[in-house]
This record gives C-alpha cells, structure tokens and sequence, in this order.
C-alpha cells in the first residue's frame, strides 16, 4: 500500500509539472507571439491545458488495462494517442470558435493538420514519459524485492547455521547425566542438567540475528564447557581469557561454540588430557580471538570426517561481515591446531 501512495504522488507531481512546463511554453512560443486578445488566449490556454489533463488521465486509465490485450498492445496504443488527439483538437477548435462568439467556422485543411500534429506529438511524449517512469519505478521494485529476497535468505541461512547443535552433544550430555545418576552422583547430576537447560534455552529461543557482547559469548561458551567437563572429567583442561577492552564489543552469538565442538569431536588423541584455551583480544578496529589445542591437528585430520565446525563458522562469518572478517587456521609446532578469527569491532550501541 505504501508503494502504491508513492507512485500516484508521483504520477500527479509529474502531471502537474508536465501540464505547467505546457502551459508555459504555449503562452510563450504561441499565444504571446500571435495578435489573439488576452481575453481570448487566456481562457483558451486554461481550457487548452485542463482538456489536455483530462485526455491524458483518461489515458492513463486506459493503458493500465491495455496489459490485458498483449497481442493488441501496440495497435491498440496507437488508436488511443490517434483517438485522443483528434478529440482533444476538435475541442480546442470548438472552444476557440465558442470564445470568439460562435462563429463556428470550418477547419481548414492546414489548420486541422497543424493542430492534429501538435496534438498528436504532445501526447505521443507523454506517453513515453509516462512509459518511461513506470519503466524506472517498476525496475526499482524489482530491485527492492530482489534485495528483500536476498535478504530474507540471508536471514534463513544464518538462523540455519546458529541451529546446527550437534545431536551427539545433546546424546552424550544426557546419557553422562544418567551415568551419574546410576553413581548416586545426584548433586553433579542436577548441576550438568541445569547447565545443559540454560545452554540449550539461550540456543533456541535467542535471535541468532542479534550480535551480542564478547562477556556473554564469553559466559556461554564456559556453561558449555562446564557440560563437557562434567562428560570428560579430568580429560579436559580449559582456559578461557578476556580483554576487558573487548567485553563490551559485539559478536553473532555462539561462534566459538562450534570450533570448540569440532576439537572435543575430531581432535582428541587418545588418552590424553585435552587442554582447549580461548583468547578474545581487542585493537583499534578489530576483535581477535584465537582458540587453540593440543589434540591431532589438522594434518591428521585431512582423511577423516572434520565436522560442521568450521564450515558453519566461516559461512555465518561470510553472511555477517561479507569480506571484513576473517578466519585461519594451523598447526601449532609442540602439537595441536590454532584458529583465529578476526573481526571488526561493533560496540554496543552502535550495531545496526
């Protein structure tokens, strides 16, 4: 509805000037120069330009139904400009004869063509005008619900990456709940249950649009962490370490919680003592966070299944930033991988 105000506001805008810059031009190149008496011209002129906006409010009515003839589109263009500029020079001829007293004298030949012809052009580029904007402001509504599309699917694809938990987490957190239950363990067992609610709650019921600050980030990905230690016991060691320069700074939401998902998942040799730490850091423009690990690395890793992980997190990252982040990825040298992230820095209060 707001589309359709827009246009008819400038449909009339555009007649108003249109009829004006006519009226202007006729008084000065025809009606000035002519020996008419201003008694004469003036009347006629306003009734001139009042017939002629008429005609073409009529033709406008008239093109927006000619789309239902495809076939007979352009013929039937033609009658109406032809149609239309015959009545309009009849009427100025008659209300020319009607100001001079009802003469009611003949049209000659010239005249009739002179003036059929004038009629004729001016209408002929009004309609082409007219095509013309329709033509601008129909593209530019392509263009707008092309981008509203592009928009919403971007949208879609984002909240489809922010959803992708990994079943095996939810399976695995559920039956280590059970194990203590089984043990008698019951107080550890309602703490990871507690902590596995909070975790999944804020993963399903917060806007995975909405960029939040690295202490929450920073907050959420511990109450993961406490699930999986409760799983892994000694087996894990993590460390998890804040700028307080970049607490405030915003970023999508569960980011980090893939990458380190993927480690837990891929990277784990056996028997060992998985020590996982997280580094959110701050410069001028950008947030750096590094996670790091001391599992297989990825050169092991190139012939086995690597998880959603990483590709979730380097897609969500090319939906949100397009080329204004970035993300690596290594070996360190004493053994384990290292990947790093930056991203520009969006303070609360300043997201869009």
């Amino acid at each position: 509805m707001p589309k359709l105000v827009e246009r008819l506001r400038l449909f009339w805008f555009c007649q108003v000037c249109g009829w004006s810059i006519y009226a202007l031009l006729t008084e000065l190149l025809i009606k000035l120069p002519s020996d008419e008496p201003w008694q004469i011209h003036v009347p006629h002129l306003l009734l001139d330009v009042c017939s002629g906006f008429l005609i073409t409010m009529a033709l406008h009515s008239f093109y927006k139904r000619a789309k239902r003839v495809d076939r007979y589109t352009v013929a039937a263009h033609i009658v109406l400009i032809i149609s239309a500029s015959l009545v309009w020079t009849q009427f100025q001829w008659y209300a020319l004869q009607a100001l001079y007293g009802g003469t009611w004298d003949p049209m000659s030949w010239f005249d009739f063509g002179t003036w059929t012809s004038a009629s004729l052009t001016m209408l002929s580029a009004w309609t082409a005008v007219y095509y013309g904007i329709k033509s601008y402001l129909d593209n530019v509504e392509q263009r707008e619900k092309a981008e509203r599309a592009t928009h919403l699917a971007k949208e879609a694809q984002l909240k489809m990456l922010r959803y992708q938990l990994n079943p095996h987490f939810m399976f695995n957190s559920i039956n280590a709940i059970c194990t203590l239950i089984l043990k008698h363990e019951n107080n550890r067992a309602v703490d990871m249950l507690e902590q596995l609610c909070d975790f999944l709650r804020y993963s399903l019921y917060t806007d995975p649009l909405k960029k939040i600050p690295v202490a929450e980030e920073a907050a959420l990905l511990n109450t993961y962490l406490e699930i999986e230690k409760s799983r892994f016991q000694t087996a894990l060691d993590v460390s998890i370490t804040t700028d307080a320069a970049c607490e405030s700074t915003l970023i999508p939401p569960l980011l980090i919680q893939p990458l380190v998902e993927n480690v837990l998942k891929h990277g784990m040799l056996a028997n060992q003592t998985m020590a996982i730490a997280v580094d959110f850091r701050a410069s001028q423009d950008n947030v750096h966070i590094h996670v790091t690990d001391n599992g297989k690395g990825f050169a092991q890793q190139y012939d086995c299944q690597r998880g959603i992980g990483l590709e979730n997190c380097q897609q969500r990252l090319q939906l949100t930033y397009q080329d204004s982040a970035r993300l690596t990825m290594g070996n360190r040298p004493e053994g384990g991988a290292w990947v790093s992230i930056v991203l520009p820095r969006e303070l609360q209060g300043s997201a869009s």
